[in-house]
């Protein structure tokens, strides 16, 4: 399935949850603080990693922890204000690193003044069909009425993306984000759950209002198709890959992860992620930090060079790039940790190598997608675009390795080392190494 090229085709990523990076109380206590301005500390660390786009977390009014909105045009009052989130977008944007904002568009949190209303006036409020409502039943707060509530989640009342008040209020928002803020993109949440009519017409706007504003969408399971199309979203996160990169290297069985992207992204007609650019993703604020769920700590920097070699869009959760540890067990607040300031190390480094060879190699980001070395503990993924053919070689043994293949070229520059590699005589892996090979 072939998709149209949009700038977060070549983009490497790097995700911020605001509200835990930048110290905020998890419940909003009103009190105005200028915490987002932390941000500009972080500017020259993020283009020192590579990256050249930031996808913040919900950064706008909520009760809690940001994904309970209350107002859509008003940075939360724990991280400041509009003007001090403007200071940040147009210092990252000075570094030539892109924005893109988390788009909560599902559901709102009780705080939301339009659900506020219709607590107080019942029948009477003019927002009462901005909501799923029933006012023959109640709620678990006793609020003389029922409301449909985000998958059970009641503190996350879900929004009538059917009704035109509720899109018009929306698409009003957007709006405001890219004429003030300047923004470039919108991250949907829960976008598996979103009305498909209100994507279509999302997407419809915002091709208007700026044709390259980038939609992506938070999908996990089924056929990303239906959501990753010319008329809904450009991209989407790449779930489906997503437990393969971290098992397969726990259960020494790359086989696991390597038929996952064949099955999607190689030259079969029948693969149906093939053209698409999924956001790829080693780890991020919902589940435990990759440092934490790898039995071998000497696999992470083969981790990350998969991910930045496989078909897709990577992407870098805040922390994870000088090995932050963080379990899912200990809670969300955990996965979700406020620093002092950055951090860097030699896997920050190895991740600046990746990212320079993502957006200097077409083939990484268009490429086609084959295999020609695959055993459980060794693979080579071969990319090819246009003429140019890249490698990706990953030893997850704590044995050498010498791979036979015909690459079809002699020799070729390696990213991860610096060097130039020889394929005369078989390739030679070292124990626990990894390779992007550029051929020329």
């Amino acid at each position: 399935m072939e998709q149209n090229h949009n700038w977060g085709s070549e983009a490497v990523f790097y995700q911020i949850y605001p509200l835990g990076l930048c110290g905020a109380p998890f419940g909003n206590d009103g009190i105005a603080a200028h915490r987002i301005l932390k941000m500009l500390d972080w500017v020259g660390h993020i283009a020192e990693t590579g990256c050249n786009a930031v996808y913040f977390s919900p950064v706008f009014e909520s009760d809690s922890h940001g994904y309970d909105t209350r107002d859509y045009k008003k940075i939360d009052t724990r991280l400041g204000t509009n003007d001090d989130f403007k200071q940040v977008v147009d210092a990252l944007h000075a570094k030539g690193i892109r924005v893109v904002l988390d788009g909560v568009f599902n559901h709102v949190g009780r705080g939301f003044p339009q659900f506020r209303d219709v607590c107080e006036k019942k029948w009477d409020s003019p927002y009462k069909d901005w909501f799923y409502t029933n006012f023959d039943g109640n709620s678990c707060y006793n609020d003389g009425f029922w409301y449909e509530g985000w998958e059970g989640h009641f503190e996350l009342v879900k929004l009538n993306l059917r009704n035109p008040d509720v899109v018009s209020h929306i698409l009003d928002a957007v709006r405001y984000w890219v004429e003030f803020f300047g923004i470039d993109g919108i991250r949907l949440d829960v976008a598996y759950s979103l009305d498909f009519d209100f994507l279509k017409t999302l997407r419809r706007f915002t091709d208007e209002l700026r044709p390259d504003l980038l939609l992506i969408g938070e999908l996990l399971h089924g056929d990303y198709s239906r959501w990753v199309n010319p008329e809904m979203l450009h991209s989407a996160t790449n779930y489906e890959c997503y437990k393969g990169l971290y098992s397969s290297f726990n259960s020494m069985n790359l086989f696991e992860i390597c038929h996952s992207l064949k099955n999607r992204f190689g030259p079969e007609n029948w693969c149906m992620y093939r053209g698409m650019h999924l956001l790829n993703f080693a780890d991020n604020h919902d589940v435990t930090r990759i440092a934490s769920i790898l039995s071998n700590p000497a696999h992470l920097p083969l981790v990350y060079t998969l991910l930045f070699g496989m078909p897709g869009i990577p992407c870098i959760y805040y922390g994870s790039e000088w090995g932050v540890r963080g379990d899912k067990k200990d809670g969300d607040p955990a996965l979700r940790p406020c620093f002092d300031k950055p951090e860097s190390n030699e896997l920050t480094a190895l991740i600046r190598r990746l990212a320079d060879a993502h957006k200097s190699c077409k083939a990484l980001c268009y490429g086609d997608l084959s295999v020609p070395v695959l055993t459980n503990q060794q693979c080579i993924l071969q990319r090819d675009y246009d003429g140019e053919r890249v490698f990706v070689a990953i030893n997850a043994s704590d044995q050498p390795y010498t791979a036979h293949f015909n690459a079809g070229y002699g020799l070729a520059d390696d990213f991860v080392t610096g060097g130039t590699h020889d394929f005369g005589g078989g390739s030679l892996l070292e124990p626990m190494s990894c390779h992007i090979w550029r051929c020329k």
